[in-house]
């Protein structure tokens, strides 16, 4: 992706930030956000991106940058006060895509978070929806469902091209949820697992999910096209945390509850055929990961 005017929405978040800065580097992106610190502006600026500020829930986008060839949709809210945050996520959204007919294409960030638990069964796009999430975050899932329930209508409503990805923990050297268990195990916490063991995911690296975004507005259409967005590599937590572990000398410890999310495995197939398999294994991320966080960490493997 070249030369494009690209809007994104959550500019200073872990996913939005790398996202931000590589398409800087060949495109005038412009970073939508409240911006109520003075430092997420220099972040965003010394990044090469504009700042834009703008509030999810209040809002009305009248005063967005014109000929927009791009929309990539970052921002969450997760306060925990289901009006709030459904204003936020969901009416923001819309709100946000009433003022973007004639762009090129829209990219809606969700989350594997929408599924409902299901043991360990790897889920499809066309799987059926739920709360999966409640356990740790109360209006998270969804907010997730209620948001693409929104996208869907204004991809309709205003005729802009959609993907909506279905993210499955990103992570890499600007944090993430194994950056955190790294955390927890350098400081000889023990890292919550869901007693219906093994807790699989798909994480994927920020090279990945950075590589694949203009796939992922290429494929995008009317109605949207929904697909899962993650590593094509499985891992559990367990497997990460005992890698961790092993990698930095502290033994990782594990505590089994049913107040943590279950595991959420994906069926890649869809993603595979859209844009393609990811690259980076979650081992070499993880490596990676430690060494950008914590290069003074000798690795024991």
């Amino acid at each position: 992706m070249k030369d494009a005017r690209i809007l994104i929405t959550g500019a200073t978040s872990q996913v939005g930030l790398p996202v931000a800065r590589e398409l800087a580097k060949s495109n005038e992106v412009f970073g939508l956000g409240r911006l109520r610190r003075e430092h997420e502006r220099k972040q965003l600026e010394s990044i090469g991106v504009n700042p834009v500020s703008a509030d999810l829930v209040t809002d009305d986008f009248a005063g967005l940058p014109r000929n927009l060839d791009y929309v990539i949709n970052f921002a969450v809210v997760k306060t925990g006060g289901f009006d709030h945050d459904l204003a936020a996520n969901a009416e923001g959204v819309g709100r946000l895509m009433s003022r973007l007919a004639g762009i090129r294409a829209f990219l809606h960030c969700s989350s594997t978070a929408v599924y409902q638990a299901d043991g360990h069964r790897a889920f499809k796009e066309t799987d059926p929806l739920g709360d999966n999430h409640r356990a740790i975050f109360p209006t998270y899932s969804i907010c997730k469902i209620a948001a693409e329930s929104m996208v869907k209508f204004s991809a309709r409503q205003w005729n802009i091209p959609t993907t909506i990805a279905r993210l499955n923990v990103p992570y890499g050297d600007n944090g993430g949820w194994p950056a955190f268990h790294l955390e927890m195990i350098l400081g000889g916490m023990a890292v919550d697992v869901h007693a219906d063991a093994p807790s699989v995911y798909n994480p994927i690296h920020e090279d990945d999910y950075m590589a694949t975004i203009p796939r992922l507005l290429e494929v995008a259409s009317v109605p949207v096209t929904t697909v899962n967005w993650g590593g094509s590599e499985e891992a559990s937590i367990e497997d990460w945390c005992g890698y961790i572990g092993r990698l930095v000398g502290v033994e990782a410890k594990l505590h089994r509850t049913e107040k943590t999310v279950p595991s959420v495995r994906i069926d890649t197939t869809r993603m595979h055929e859209l844009i393609g398999p990811t690259r980076v294994g979650w081992k070499e991320g993880i490596r990676r990961m430690i060494r950008a966080r914590h290069p003074e960490i000798p690795l024991r493997e």
